[in-house]
């Protein structure tokens, strides 16, 4: 995943059906960011190299029937966002491949999941999710099922580890939760390690920082995104740190806490600001 640059939210169709869930989200997604929505459904090519075997007409059939699922699942997301820009694309080859290169050109690509186990998600030559989530150029969501919206407030997870990738994810989630005026809980999971020279109070202390200052410059781009830091893995009723806990503690007196970036990006700046009563 390299960015969310390209304009088109695609979709891949599946056409032994499974589809109407990822297409659900992908449309409403189009839809809530007033891009284009394209349908992508790959025709495998026949591969039978060990025997001379003529099966134009098998194939011909299969991508008929191909075409025809493409036109049924285009006119299922026309009705349900008649504005929508749509497009589909019908394409000789095997879905991986063929939604890894569309995802070149796209904001997101989105996969409906097939609940493969996992050895046939690594060795089935049927495999999409992952050999997509590994070698695609933007990001790529797999809806399993309907959202959960029975939270209250509704609210994203983004997990952070301080990598390169996980500041794209937090840059995404951002703008996802912008879009869907929902909150942001920003979580690092850290294990400590079994022989380590590091205080483990430091070591803590430095996740904390890590997670913090991933989360900076974003939080100060959207403002409107209320973004929540349970990353060290307390459990409820426990000791807590981080963003949430400074700011309700300035919540609590009347305050408030900023989240920025210090000048030419060195560092974040934290501001914990709560009135001060007159001395009598």
């Amino acid at each position: 995943m390299t960015g969310t640059e390209g304009r088109d939210i695609a979709v891949g169709i599946d056409p032994a059906g499974g589809w109407l869930l990822p297409l659900a989200w992908a449309a409403d997604e189009a839809h809530r960011s007033n891009v284009r929505l394209r349908l992508v459904l790959a025709v495998p090519s026949p591969h039978d190299t060990e025997h001379v075997v003529d099966d134009t007409a098998q194939h011909n059939a299969l991508r008929q029937a191909s075409s025809e699922a493409l036109e049924e699942a285009a006119v299922w997301a026309r009705e349900r966002h008649p504005g929508t820009e749509l497009a589909t694309v019908l394409r000789d080859g095997y879905p991986a491949p063929v939604l890894c290169g569309t995802s070149r050109h796209a904001r997101m690509v989105v996969l409906g999941s097939r609940h493969l186990t996992r050895p046939e998600e690594i060795f089935s030559g049927c495999s999409v999710v992952l050999p997509v989530t590994a070698q695609a150029h933007c990001p790529v969501v797999v809806v399993e099922g309907s959202e959960g919206i029975a939270q209250s407030p509704p609210h994203l997870v983004v997990g952070v580890d301080g990598s390169e990738s996980s500041k794209t994810a937090m840059a995404l989630a951002f703008q996802e939760a912008s879009l869907r005026g929902c909150e942001l809980h920003a979580i690092s999971v850290w294990q400590p390690p079994v022989f380590s020279f590091q205080n483990e109070t430091a070591a803590v202390g430095a996740q904390r920082r890590m997670l913090t200052e991933t989360a900076a410059g974003w939080a100060h781009e959207y403002p409107d995104v209320k973004l929540s830091d349970d990353g060290v893995g307390v459990a409820d009723g426990g000791r807590r740190s981080g963003l949430r806990n400074l700011a309700e503690r300035a919540e609590a007196r009347g305050g408030g806490l900023s989240v920025s970036p210090r000048p030419a990006g060195v560092g974040t700046r934290l501001g914990w600001r709560i009135p001060i009563k007159p001395t009598q």
